[in-house]
């Protein structure tokens, strides 16, 4: 019996080795090396798979670091490697098999797809017969032999550019220089790179550290600077130095220059903070992106989405295509802006610190939003020093700041409003005539020694348009204690304050107060004729003067050209109150503060304002001078203008006279 056991328990372990010795099919082989494959672990697939007589050609560094390099620069995701045979086959004593494979993947220029025999052959090794891969570089792409090589080109597009409502362009893809030196020839000519350095307004240190960057040859070119592509007496004069050269190269123009500047705003190269946030978005260290103005703003839709190719370069044949993925332009953008008369509202204010806004007042079109003084867009394409940045910045007047997206006090042009909102509520009888005597007034004795002035007593009696005419604060101040703290908010509420703007460019929040209530008396009635602390942007000036024109509804102001229209705010006033208060901004004109805009040819009507802005009663402050004007001949738009400080140079006067001035010149 024991025997017995004796012999079963040798057989079994025969049997045993026999299966431990077993040699694996070539479809078990190589689903193993797929399996590695799918998991990118060349090095074993090498090691454990790859035939000897491959291993004597191709060292294992070579092999694996050559997929990682390729799967990397090519940013290979979702590989999937499988093989297509469907049952295993009697190989017999073949001692070579060829088995079906089909190889997938996702790449920066596409899926790539390719399906090829993979060969194995049959080996004897130490431990016994094997399977090996007979790999040669066809089994990376099919067309890819000994001593090709693989490569990836970028495919640009080109951004999306911005025109106003007439087909002007404001900011396009135009053409420049780019100014370097042929690294070699001009190394040690200190007399030429001090040349090459005045024209150019940089420093020979600069050129010297340009010279020496790591990847700098003899016979490369070394970049400089950038000129615009108007510089061709600048271009000129480097083409002649020895050494230099010059490049066309694309480049961003803003034709309309400073008086379009902060709407535009400009592009740059993106930074690192950028890059960390819109990296998802297809950004990369090399792209340029919106910094200010519309170019930020319309980013979205102007970035352009660059292509890629990748393809096999061959040394004596055509490149093989292995995915390509075509480049996509950016939108074009048209705006409501009229470019022309944004730059004559520019060049009324005549560099004065300021901002202005114009609206059509029937579709809420936005044709111009000014800020004076300003900046030149193209210099910063081209690449501003941190020396001319620090001047603009420490500039008093401030051409760096965006005027027109802030809020002001809008003084007496605010007057207007208060009419409206007392006519709405029913407290205020437009022909009722307030017997006000003197300059100053204060409602009783509670208020100490606290009294609103006014600039002119005209010895009578004065009504809502002799009020409106020669711009009486006291009349507005009554009138809003009239009104009462509650309606009188409501009422400014009702004009779109404390409200967003629904305007696609952010502009600040109209405020009533800083606390959003007006429940001090002097705050009451200090807002009713401008002053307090009631704020506003000069486009929502504008098109709150809008519904004057409109019949009582304000537009919702419109950024992009044929733009549909869109109410705002609805039954702001009566059909006929709005035709009166439009026959009292006439009279202004005509009578009273703003007859410097009463010019032949023109029915301008408006309202006049002057803010002074001051810590207490008593002393004096800076003021700001505004004008808010239509010419009721023609009411293409509302003019809302502002000019900072004016004081003592008549108040409003400057600002009047810029409007006036914008006004003939658009008649033209």
């Amino acid at each position: 019996m024991k025997k017995y056991i004796l012999m079963i328990g040798l057989l079994l372990l025969t049997f045993s080795l026999a299966a431990c010795n077993r040699t694996p099919s070539p479809e078990e082989r190589l689903d193993e090396y797929l399996e590695l494959w799918n998991q990118q672990k060349f090095s074993s697939m090498y090691k454990n798979y790859v035939s000897p007589a491959v291993k004597e050609k191709v060292k294992e560094k070579d092999f694996s670091e050559r997929y990682q390099t390729i799967y990397k620069d090519l940013e290979v995701k979702n590989l999937k490697v499988t093989s297509l045979a469907k049952e295993e086959k009697d190989w017999g004593e073949k001692k070579r098999a060829e088995i079906p494979i089909k190889v997938e993947m996702d790449t920066l220029a596409g899926p790539i797809k390719f399906e090829k025999n993979a060969v194995l052959k049959l080996k004897e090794t130490e431990e016994g017969e094997n399977w090996f891969i007979d790999w040669d570089t066809s089994y990376i792409f099919p067309d890819l032999d000994e001593g090709d090589k693989i490569r990836i080109e970028t495919l640009k597009g080109t951004r999306g550019q911005i025109f106003d409502r007439n087909g002007n362009s404001l900011a396009v893809n135009g053409r420049g220089y780019m100014a370097g030196l042929i690294a070699g020839e001009i190394d040690e000519n200190a007399e030429a790179k001090a040349k090459v350095a005045q024209l150019l307004q940089i420093k020979p240190e600069f050129i010297d550290e340009q010279l020496k960057q790591s990847w700098v040859q003899p016979g490369y070119f070394v970049p400089l600077k950038k000129l615009a592509y108007s510089e061709q007496d600048k271009v000129a004069k480097l083409e002649g130095l020895p050494g230099t050269t010059v490049e066309e190269i694309s480049m961003r123009e803003y034709p309309y220059k400073e008086a379009t500047a902060h709407l535009t705003g400009y592009i740059g190269p993106i930074n690192g903070e950028e890059l960390k946030k819109l990296k998802d978005k297809g950004y990369s260290q090399h792209d340029q992106i919106g910094k200010r103005g519309l170019e930020q703003l319309l980013e979205d839709e102007l970035k352009e989405k660059n292509g890629h190719r990748i393809y096999i370069e061959k040394a004596k044949a055509e490149p093989v295509t292995l995915a390509e993925t075509p480049a996509q332009n950016g939108k074009d953008v048209k705006v409501a802006i009229d470019a022309e008369l944004q730059k004559n509202v520019y060049e009324q204010l005549k560099g004065m610190p300021g901002t202005a806004a114009a609206v059509d007042p029937k579709t809420g079109e936005v044709l111009t939003l000014t800020s004076s003084p300003a900046f030149d867009p193209n210099e910063f394409v081209l690449g501003v020093s941190n020396e001319r940045y620090k001047e603009l910045e420490n500039d008093p007047k401030k051409p760096l700041l965006n005027r027109f997206a802030a809020t002001y006090s809008p003084g007496s042009t605010i007057k207007p409003l208060t009419a409206a909102i007392g006519l709405q509520t029913k407290t205020l009888d437009p022909k009722k005539e307030r017997d006000i005597k003197g300059l100053q007034w204060q409602k009783d004795s509670s208020w100490g020694s606290y009294r609103v002035t006014r600039v002119k007593d005209i010895g009578q009696p004065v009504n809502l348009q002799e009020a409106l005419m020669y711009s009486d604060n006291i009349y507005f101040a009554q009138t809003a204690l009239e009104i009462g703290p509650e309606k009188m908010v409501d009422g400014m509420k009702a004009f779109g304050f404390a409200e967003k703007l629904p305007f696609d460019y952010p502009i600040r929040t109209s405020q009533i107060s800083n606390s959003g209530n007006l429940n001090k008396e002097l705050l009451l009635s200090d807002t009713g004729y401008g002053q307090g602390e009631v704020l506003t942007s000069m486009l929502h000036l504008a098109s709150m003067y809008g519904a004057i024109v409109n019949d009582g509804t304000m537009m919702k102001p419109q950024l992009l050209a044929q733009a549909k229209p869109e109410e705002w705010k609805k039954e702001l006033l009566t059909a006929e109150e709005a035709k009166m208060l439009q026959q009292d901004l006439r009279l202004v004109v005509q009578k009273g503060t703003a007859k410097l805009a009463d010019v032949p040819g023109l029915a301008l009507a408006g309202k006049t304002g002057t803010a002074e802005l001051k810590t207490e009663q008593g002393t004096r402050g800076k003021e700001n001078g505004l004008f808010v004007a239509y010419d009721q001949k023609n009411p293409a738009f509302m003019l809302a203008l502002m000019v900072e400080g004016v004081e003592g140079q008549g108040g409003s006067k400057l600002a009047i006279e810029a409007s006036r001035n914008v006004f003939l010149q658009a008649a033209q």
